[in-house]
C-alpha cells in the first residue's frame, strides 16, 4: 500500500520486528475504539508511530451484529466455520432484501504527531450457505454487491482491491503522508 501511495520516508515493520508487549484486551463498542485502543497500546510500547485496525461484519437484519464480536461470534474466538454456522442459522428465514450485510474496518494510526481513525465499509449480502475456499472467516457467505461470486471465490488481489481494509487503509494516505512529510 506505501508503495502504490508513493509514500517514501516510511519504515513498515510487523509485530514481528518489535519487541512483545501488553495488550489491552478488545473492550471497545466500535471497530474504532478497539483499532485505536491497539494503535495506542503499540505506540506505548515502541515509540513508533503505529497502525491497527479491528475488523468485523455488520448485517442489518441482526441489527449490525455480529459487528465487534464477529471473530467470537458463536462463543470461541476465531471459530470461522461455527461462527457462519450461527450466522447462516440465525438468518434462515430472512429473505434475500434483508440480507444485507457489510464488511467494516476501522484502522488508527497513533503517533507523537496525534491520531487518526478512518472506516471503510464493503457493502454486499449475506448467501445462504457457503462457497469459495479463499479468504477466511465470513468470506464463504458474503457476496459483495455487484458480484455473484462470494469473497471466498476473489482473488486475492480481486479482495484487496475493493475489500473494506483496502478502503479503510486507502483513507489512511492522507494522514501517513503528512507523518512522512513531517519526518523529512
Amino acid at each position: 500500500m506505501l508503495d502504490g501511495a508513493g509514500l517514501s520516508g516510511l519504515n513498515l515493520l510487523s509485530l514481528n520486528d518489535v519487541g512483545s508487549f501488553d495488550e489491552a484486551p478488545e473492550t471497545g463498542a466500535t471497530f474504532e475504539e478497539n483499532a485505536l485502543a491497539k494503535a495506542r497500546d503499540a505506540f506505548a510500547a515502541t515509540g513508533l508511530a503505529s497502525v491497527a485496525d479491528d475488523s468485523g461484519l455488520e448485517v442489518a437484519a441482526l441489527n449490525g451484529m455480529p459487528g465487534v464480536l464477529s471473530a467470537r461470534w458463536s462463543g470461541r474466538h476465531g471459530d470461522d466455520v461455527g461462527n457462519t454456522a450461527l450466522l447462516l442459522a440465525q438468518l434462515r428465514d430472512v429473505p434475500d432484501e434483508r440480507r444485507g450485510a457489510a464488511f467494516v474496518s476501522a484502522c488508527a494510526l497513533v503517533s507523537g504527531d496525534g491520531e487518526v481513525v478512518v472506516r471503510g465499509e464493503w457493502r454486499g449480502a449475506i448467501a445462504h450457505e457457503p462457497s469459495g475456499d479463499g479468504g477466511f472467516g465470513y468470506d464463504p457467505v458474503f457476496i459483495p454487491d455487484g458480484s455473484k461470486r462470494t469473497a471466498a471465490q476473489l482473488t486475492p488481489a480481486e479482495k484487496d482491491a475493493v475489500s473494506h481494509r483496502g478502503r479503510a487503509l486507502a483513507l489512511l494516505v492522507p494522514a501517513l503522508r503528512a507523518l512522512s512529510a513531517s519526518r523529512a
